[in-house]
């Protein structure tokens, strides 16, 4: 697939590592039926650019591209309270030199803090022009739209970017992962049995599927979902792998059967904390120095966790995890993942 025709700004040099995680596979293993579990890999996108990293950099890599190529002053998005997305689109614009607007979901009443830690530290380190504050269930489309006309009648151009830069042009982003994860399989001799990935707005999940279909990488992905369960998460995720195939003009119809998602994990809530997170954070921390974040890689990690003790992932299996990021949301968490704080079963 040829993805030069498309306007791209870099911000990573290079391609983000793989490495074996072997201190956290035997601890894993030992916690497995008779002692034998996977052989677990991460794919560092944590480490991309646009400080400190994570998945939505390959996606604006062609959302701003087209920013810029429309001619706009200012990006404006959405998120939840400690958005990943957020922070990594307003590093962007910085780097741009363009404006930033934010409209943030409160999902969890309460859960926003203007003068709080983690991300919201980022947002006004990094120099955010204005953040509106929405209620759960607030149509945000509409919202964003709303602030894209305040621009207009300023006379400045906003360029609207959705929730986790999820639309089929941001989903080139996990196109061109896959492309890179092929290339550096060949180099290195690897062949995964499997490739695990969070599902949550659906861009990487899709975007990463669409690239794997189109580049004939026979590796099922397996998305643990971090907001919803299958039943609804699966058809966005094949909404958008659809979406990034027909702008890639590939021809092809997406297989339902392709799109996998695992739900539980994620819950009671979106963003809010579980002990299966908790252990999972912890692990991966105290056995390889490798840093998750409560809200999404945690509970990713987590799902990885529990289809391998319940014996879905089989203990001969190679399993490559994509490290998403999350860095700046860790410390909004501190006692909650130092077991200090009660956190909600399971």
């Amino acid at each position: 697939m040829d993805l030069s025709r498309f306007p791209r700004r870099r911000y990573t040099e290079g391609a983000t590592p793989l490495e074996p995680l072997p201190r956290f596979s035997a601890q894993l293993a030992a916690s497995c039926p008779g002692g034998r579990g996977p052989e677990v890999w991460a794919k560092r996108d944590d480490m991309l650019g646009l400080f400190p990293g994570g998945n939505k950099t390959r996606k604006l890599e062609f959302l701003v591209a087209e920013a810029l190529a429309q001619g706009a002053d200012t990006l404006v998005t959405c998120g939840a309270p400690q958005s990943n997305h957020c922070r990594i689109t307003l590093a962007a614009a910085a780097r741009e030199g363009l404006q930033c607007r934010f409209v943030i979901e409160e999902r969890v009443l309460g859960s926003y803090s203007a003068q709080g830690s983690g991300n919201h530290f980022m947002f006004r380190l990094m120099g955010v022009e204005a953040i509106t504050v929405v209620p759960a269930g607030t149509p945000m489309a509409a919202a964003m739209q709303a602030v894209a006309d305040e621009l207009a009648a300023l006379g400045r151009k906003a360029y609207v970017i959705p929730g986790g830069g999820s639309n089929a042009l941001g989903g080139l982003g996990y196109v061109a992962c896959a492309q890179e994860l092929q290339q550096q399989c060949f180099e290195r001799g690897l062949r995964f049995d499997r490739v695990v990935v969070g599902s949550g707005s659906s861009g990487t999940h899709g975007g990463l599927l669409a690239g794997f279909l189109g580049n004939h990488i026979d590796i099922p992905i397996t998305g643990i979902g971090v907001s919803r369960d299958p039943a609804d998460q699966e058809p966005l995720v094949w909404k958008e792998a659809q979406a990034v195939c027909d702008l890639l003009g590939l021809g092809l119809a997406v297989p339902r059967e392709a799109v996998v998602s695992i739900g539980g994990y994620w819950q009671p809530k979106y963003s809010v904390p579980n002990r299966r997170m908790v252990e999972a954070v912890q692990m991966l921390a105290r056995s390889e120095g490798l840093l998750l974040d409560p809200v999404y890689t945690g509970k990713i990690m987590a799902g990885l966790i529990g289809l391998a003790r319940e014996g879905v992932i089989a203990p001969h299996e190679r399993v490559l995890f994509l490290h998403t990021g999350g860095l700046p949301s860790l410390h909004a968490f501190e006692g909650v993942v130092l077991g200090d704080a009660d956190v909600a079963a399971p």
